[in-house]
């Protein structure tokens, strides 16, 4: 029987079992939506001119009827990463970012550093010397694989551990932020194993020296 040749009476009771269903998948999506965070990673790079320009100063001898458009900085960056994807550096007006894979840094789902963790991290601390750096944020990524409250653990349990190194180099006068976002803010696809070996990262930040 069509929809068409239903008796009337059928045809209304089956729709708001539709529109039910309808709702709890909206419902269920909504649940399973990943939550953006409030205090997302990064530092805010400062675009603001730093000189005031006048625009109707004679001397920029302008076109008559043209008007400069809002003066502001432009943030150039520079990315230089390791052949196997193993270390990344991004070089920004205001701040340097180390990525460091997991792969590179700890054993499987471990917080535990390995030896060649400790010369990168060292490398780190000397490059953090040398800007004269005094406020670093730690940040620990995973791919999204398990579960997401156990990524969240482990990120943040993988930034500790190289806040903790790092500051065994740097001294008490160096302040930290230490987070774990676990599958948030993925930087390549999750849908492949090597996207998902790039997402599971730790990385550290901080102001260049001026």
């Amino acid at each position: 029987m069509t929809a068409t040749q239903m008796p009337r009476g059928l045809r209304t009771r089956r729709a708001p079992r539709s529109a039910t269903a309808a709702v709890a998948l909206l419902l269920t999506a909504a649940l399973t939506a990943p939550v953006a965070h409030a205090d997302p990673p990064g530092v805010t790079e400062d675009s603001s001119p730093p000189v005031h320009i006048d625009s109707g100063d004679p001397d920029l001898r302008m076109v008559q009827g043209a008007k400069l458009a809002p003066s502001k900085v432009l943030n150039i960056k520079s990315i230089v990463e390791a052949d196997d994807g193993s270390e990344r550096r991004q070089d920004t007006n205001d701040n340097v970012t180390f990525a460091l894979q997991a792969e590179v840094l700890f054993d499987k789902d471990s917080a535990k550093l390995s030896s060649d963790a400790l010369s990168r991290i060292g490398t780190i601390a000397a490059e953090v010397k040398k800007q004269n750096a005094s406020s670093l944020r730690v940040f620990g990524f995973t791919d999204n694989l398990g579960s997401a409250g156990h990524g969240l653990v482990l990120s943040k349990k993988r930034a500790t551990a190289v806040q903790q190194e790092l500051a065994k180099d740097l001294g008490s006068s160096v302040s930290f932020q230490i987070r774990g976002y676990g599958e948030q803010y993925p930087i390549a696809d999750n849908g492949t194993e090597e996207g998902r070996k790039k997402n599971r990262r730790v990385e550290v930040s901080f102001p260049r020296a001026s």
